[in-house]
């Protein structure tokens, strides 16, 4: 796909200076132009009131008194400046809304006093189309290897708490001496489409009348191909037969691959598994611009930001060869 590097966190070639990342970074930390980001609660610092940039701080600033644990390393940026990223999570606003914070998008925002006061900490998928590539890249990045860091603190083997390392990129147990790395779960999503119509379906949990492409997790010993065509039978019945792959995305929530595919479906019939989701349909392609306009009665598109919506929007183009 000619288009594919346009998508959200799709990369800006951030250099990510990995062998860096033993003892050297950790003497970058206090190199003049050295930046870092604070993260709260997975939502990343967000500078000014237009929303359209990270808020980059010196790392010695009062904010990151707050942090729990050593800084990730994220590399140098073009101009050979280290940048690092910080887990401020313990830090406890007076006003945090948890039904708020654990809703499927969290519209809240949280003002830290030791910072500007149009600095807020907000949530990514708010902000991410209005990042630069290189900061969509770095916030995906951070989000992705905090979250890992809470949910894998105890050794695998064995079961002993482990221990950050190789600033960041390493849990390492003290009991046993495993290394374990950071992970990411491939996830295949599907245009799938039959003549001028595009298969569409929502999970109830989603905000009312969002409909998105079918998405499902691959199993062990799977092919990219069998993942779409098996996600798709469990969920809808419909049978597809050529699959090519289009375009992949870094989703952070927590820390996916998503791999974008197009699908071509050889039967119409639509038969819910309701363990999976609540309903699909086809809609043309007529249809689907209106759906993308906000023009559709029944129907409203991903997120703007999303895989999902790029392929959509490229399908809708007729960009995707």
């Amino acid at each position: 796909m000619r288009i594919s590097e346009e998508v959200t966190f799709g990369g800006a070639g951030f250099d990510r200076a990995g062998h860096l990342r033993g003892g050297a970074a950790a003497d970058l930390l206090a190199a003049p132009g050295t930046l870092a980001l604070a993260l709260w609660r997975g939502k990343p610092l967000i500078a000014g009131a237009e929303n359209a940039a990270l808020g980059w701080l010196a790392p010695d600033h009062p904010v990151f008194a707050e942090a729990g644990g050593a800084p990730v390393f994220l590399g140098r940026d073009a101009a050979g400046q280290a940048r690092f990223a910080f887990d401020i999570s313990r830090w406890e606003p007076a006003d945090a809304d948890e039904d708020q914070l654990r809703a499927f998008f969290d519209p809240t925002e949280q003002h830290h006093p030791a910072l500007p006061r149009d600095w807020t900490f907000a949530e990514l998928r708010g902000a991410m189309t209005r990042l630069s590539a290189e900061d969509a890249e770095l916030a995906a990045t951070s989000r992705g290897l905090f979250a890992w860091h809470r949910s894998h603190r105890f050794c695998s083997r064995c079961g002993a708490e482990s221990e950050s390392a190789q600033s960041g990129w390493q849990r390492v147990c003290p009991a046993c001496g495993g290394h374990h790395f950071p992970r990411t779960d491939p996830v295949v999503i599907m245009l799938i489409t039959r003549g001028n119509s595009v298969l569409l379906g929502r999970s109830p949990h989603w905000p009312e009348r969002m409909y998105s492409l079918l998405a499902g997790f691959m199993e062990p010993g799977e092919t990219i191909e069998a993942a779409v065509r098996r996600e798709v039978a469990e969920e809808t019945a419909i049978r597809v037969g050529r699959v090519d792959y289009l375009a992949c995305q870094p989703w952070p929530y927590p820390s996916s691959l998503m791999i974008g595919c197009h699908g071509r479906a050889e039967t119409t019939e639509i038969a819910i598994d309701e363990t999976e989701i609540e309903h699909a349909l086809w809609l043309t392609r007529e249809e689907t611009l209106d759906a993308v306009s906000g023009a559709h009665p029944g129907v409203a598109p991903p997120r703007k930001g999303a895989i999902a919506e790029f392929l959509l929007s490229a399908w809708l183009a007729d960009r995707l060869g």
